[in-house]
């Protein structure tokens, strides 16, 4: 009898014993089928995962503006006072729903190459007003022809251009016009071929932003999602070879397997450079856990703080010897017009660049751009860009409309919101098809592993008893 039950404590040991060791092989096991899925999802062709929700994202993106109205323009352009300006907004847009088109894949490098139509689609129903709103902003053309013609005399005919189409250096215009264009009175009547259409995203409707050139993943997945190279209508031949302006993927997706250690490269041609973000915090994000991303502050530091902007410094003036902060000159790709970009309200910028300018509240939450990653699949579930749009103007004698500036400013016309999350129907997809296998599985194996070594423990421990009580 005592034979028989210390032969049945035996075999239980081994049978917990085996399940242990199941438990511990099929971790493994299924790490690596869960990677071989992985690597095969996020892969840029057709059938993928990836390539369904890479070819039209199935989040609907907004970009909410905030227009800088401007509430003293004549004491500005008569004293060179500080410029006092109200927020207004949001006005909101649905932007990239238009799908991918040209998308052509080459097996000999293992890139796919797309343009990505844009458009703007107006939703009142998400915004303060209506696209006729009128508001006071500084004058484009006015402000930006003493910065591309600088000589003299060329500087007197614009005079006499500017006074007769009764132009000044602050103009009011409507929602619509600011964005997308109008015609400007100024430049019509300039007696060569130039465009005469200004808007701050002008030409932005039925245009399209590339030919991008990513890497598929399929020979390295990597290198997925990453841009090869970019031909489009921001010209970045201005800048030298050595910015390196093409770094990283377009946000919306990146290599898989995200570590927290990991610096995520993106590239933006409305800001026309490559950027970063580092990680944050975890979040969960409709039951799926994610890795926020967030824009730390160095990326638009000064040369001095943070190399890599070097190329954002174009001159000694402005910048205080380069020793300015949170401001980067993106002319050089913008047909030389004087255009800077910041992060709302110049956050994170230096006081010299927001001090003559009344009416800025910078805020981390609500003003910093982050970006959300299901860090297995590398896939963007949420994200917030926030930029500033900003015109330098600089005092002109020859120019009465700015003749009477007694130094320059870095004059924040609006600042942009684009946003996109996750739906919730695709949420519980993503979390059925994704994230909920991979917890399945890692409670499968734990399960195993934890009963096995109960069932080894305990079996031995009543082995231990039994014989040691025979033994008496």
């Amino acid at each position: 009898m005592g034979c028989d039950r210390n032969c049945g404590l035996i075999a239980g040991a081994v049978i917990g014993a085996v399940l242990a060791v199941f438990g511990g092989i099929l971790m493994p096991v299924g790490d690596m089928l869960i990677g071989k899925t992985i690597k095969r999802e996020v892969v840029l062709e057709e059938g993928t995962t990836a390539f369904k929700n890479w070819v039209k994202t199935g989040t609907t993106v907004y970009r909410q503006f905030w227009i800088f109205d401007v509430q003293n323009p004549d004491d500005v352009a008569k004293n060179s006072s500080k410029i006092k300006v109200k927020q207004r907004g949001p006005y909101t847009y649905r932007v990239r729903y238009l799908a991918k088109e040209n998308i052509t894949q080459d097996p000999e490098d293992h890139t796919v190459s797309f343009v990505q139509p844009n458009g703007a689609i107006f939703e009142p129903s998400l915004s303060v007003g209506t696209e006729d709103d009128n508001f006071t902003v500084l004058n484009l053309a006015v402000a930006a022809a003493p910065h591309i013609y600088q000589n003299s005399f060329v500087q007197v005919v614009l005079n006499s251009l500017i006074k007769k189409s009764k132009s000044s250096m602050f103009q009011t215009r409507s929602l619509k016009e600011l964005l997308w264009g109008y015609k400007d009175p100024f430049l019509s009547l300039v007696p060569y071929p130039i465009s005469t259409t200004v808007g701050v995203f002008y030409p932005y409707n039925d245009t399209v932003d590339g030919v991008y050139k990513v890497f598929n993943g399929k020979d390295n997945i990597s290198k997925v999602a990453i841009i090869e190279s970019y031909k489009g209508k921001r010209n970045l031949s201005y800048w030298p070879s050595y910015c390196d302006m093409i770094n990283g993927t377009d946000a919306a997706s990146f290599p898989p397997f995200v570590e927290k250690s990991r610096t995520l490269r993106f590239f933006s041609s409305d800001i026309c450079r490559s950027i970063y973000a580092v990680f944050g915090s975890e979040i969960d994000l409709k039951g799926i856990p994610v890795y926020r991303f967030v824009l730390p502050a160095n990326a638009f530091a000064s040369p001095l703080q943070n190399p890599d902007n070097h190329c954002f410094c174009t001159e000694k003036v402005i910048s205080n010897n380069c020793t300015s902060y949170g401001v980067l000159d993106i002319g050089k790709c913008k047909e030389g017009k004087p255009v800077y970009i910041s992060l709302p309200h110049f956050l994170h910028a230096s006081p010299d660049v927001s001090e003559p300018i009344e009416g800025l509240h910078p805020n981390e939450d609500e003003h910093r751009t982050y970006l959300d990653v299901e860090p297995i699949t590398g896939f963007t579930l949420q994200f917030a860009k926030r930029l500033q749009v900003n015109i330098l103007v600089k005092p002109a004698r020859k120019i009465e409309a700015l003749k009477n500036l007694k130094r320059p400013y870095i004059v924040p016309i609006l600042w942009l919101n684009e946003t996109g999350t996750i739906g919730d129907e695709k949420a519980e997809m993503f979390k059925t098809q994704v994230t909920g296998k991979i917890k399945l599985l890692g409670m499968v194996e734990m399960a195993l592993l934890g009963i096995g070594v109960v069932m080894f423990v305990a079996f031995m421990i009543s082995y231990c008893a039994c014989k040691s009580k025979n033994g008496k």
